[in-house]
């Protein structure tokens, strides 16, 4: 049996902006819940007295909406149903369909007694002119597939049980609470990626087109994915447009760094990977060179790549550094003097310098581990996080915890 999956931390940051006049932007890869945290939110402002009839939702992937992809359309069809003396809550699901829907949300917004939610599955909706005419005017909430602690509250599985699955077949809301089974979770993951890779890069192109750009147009699906299968194999490893295009060439591929770049970012603006820049410790700035590449969901990594064999301590670096993002944090990646330090995860002003790794019961690997975080000398968090549960413990100041824990950690 389905059922969905109550997404509390991103329903409460809805509320905390309800009645706020800014419009509130949902961003994240398709399927991986917008829809329903609509849907979940809509039912909190029925309990909460907000009548059905000042409740407008659109959901643009539905046949019955489709007429309404017309701009012009679409805003006499809310206009007609607007309140005329309490709020109206306005929701538009996959706007990015809507040539030209800015025009739309501008108009509303600068109306009396509206209320609008708006979902996108591409970040490029909110480049160009978007973001020029709607400039501190809205607030983006980044949604990200299920938590571990989230997945585990629907999972009937022990915590390691329940992580083994996580790292194999992601955090996709669907396939946390399906039966599973290879075939069923294999069609499904397969179903997002293929619709990721050629009807949202669709959409950015037609996009692309409303906005008359001429620049990073993407006409090869197969370049892209074989890009997108590359960044898969190198997550944890920093990459350049260069090094991505010499792998290119050695393949038999003739391309430029500049199709290149406009590949690798239509990838990032699809929210299939999110990338991390590399900071300097001591210079307490951001390096334009040299980046890593995270990959959203480990169960579309493991779909895609060959299974010869399992790098599991990339793939928890995987897990860490999108559960830091899911926390608050700016991630990027530490360097101090010639070492690396696997994340610096800042909020608030704060610092917390962690390393990632599968195991540490080796005396080598601890020392290794712990080598670049001893040679830090202010005062910020210091932490490793692993898989074993035999080396957690405190150690001149540096802790090592346990990966498992950490993620279920309030």
């Amino acid at each position: 049996m389905i059922f969905l999956v109550e997404r509390k931390e991103y329903l409460e940051k809805l509320k905390l902006w309800k009645d706020e006049q800014v419009i509130k932007v949902v961003t994240g890869i398709r399927r991986c819940g917008k829809s329903t945290l609509l849907m979940q939110y809509q039912d909190y402002l029925k309990q909460s007295g907000v009548d059905a009839d000042r409740i407008i939702a659109i959901n643009f992937e539905e046949l019955e909406y489709e007429e309404l992809c017309d701009y012009k359309k679409l805003y006499e069809y809310i206009k007609a149903r607007l309140s005329s003396d309490k709020t109206t809550y306005i929701f538009l699901d996959e706007i990015q369909k809507v040539p030209y829907f800015e025009k739309v949300v501008d108009s509303l917004y600068v109306k009396q007694g509206t209320d609008i939610y708006i979902t996108g599955s591409n970040a490029y909706m909110l480049s160009g002119d978007l973001a020029t005419l709607l400039s501190g005017r809205y607030v983006e909430i980044s949604m990200l597939p299920l938590s571990f602690a989230e997945y585990l509250q629907v999972n009937s599985k022990d915590k390691d049980g329940a992580f083994a699955d996580y790292m194999r077949y992601g955090g996709m809301p669907f396939i946390a609470t399906a039966e599973k089974t290879e075939e069923k979770i294999t069609t499904y993951l397969e179903g997002i990626y293929n619709t990721v890779i050629v009807k949202d890069i669709e959409d950015r192109q037609k996009r692309k087109e409303w906005d008359n750009s001429d620049t990073g147009r993407i006409t090869d699906i197969s370049l892209l994915k074989t890009i997108a299968k590359y960044l898969s194999s190198v997550i944890g490893s920093l990459v350049t447009v260069r090094s991505i295009t010499n792998y290119l060439v050695s393949s038999g591929r003739k391309i430029s760094p500049n199709t290149v770049s406009d590949y690798v970012n239509a990838l990032t603006e699809s929210f299939i990977f999110y990338p991390a820049e590399r900071f300097d410790i001591v210079g307490k700035q951001l390096l334009k060179t040299n980046t890593k590449y995270y990959m959203v969901d480990l169960g579309i990594r493991n779909l895609i790549l060959p299974k010869k064999s399992y790098d599991l301590g990339f793939s928890v670096e995987n897990v860490v550094y999108f559960e830091l993002l899911r926390r608050g944090y700016k991630v990027s990646v530490g360097k101090y003097g010639n070492t690396e330090i696997d994340f610096v995860a800042e909020r608030n002003g704060e610092l917390e310098y962690i390393q990632v790794t599968a195991d540490m019961t080796a005396k080598e690997t601890f020392d290794r581990e712990l080598a670049p975080l001893t040679t830090i000398k202010d005062n910020y968090r210091k932490r490793v996080l692993t898989l074993d549960k035999f080396t957690v413990g405190n150690y001149d100041g540096i802790e090592v915890k346990n990966v498992v824990e950490w993620l279920t950690d309030k």
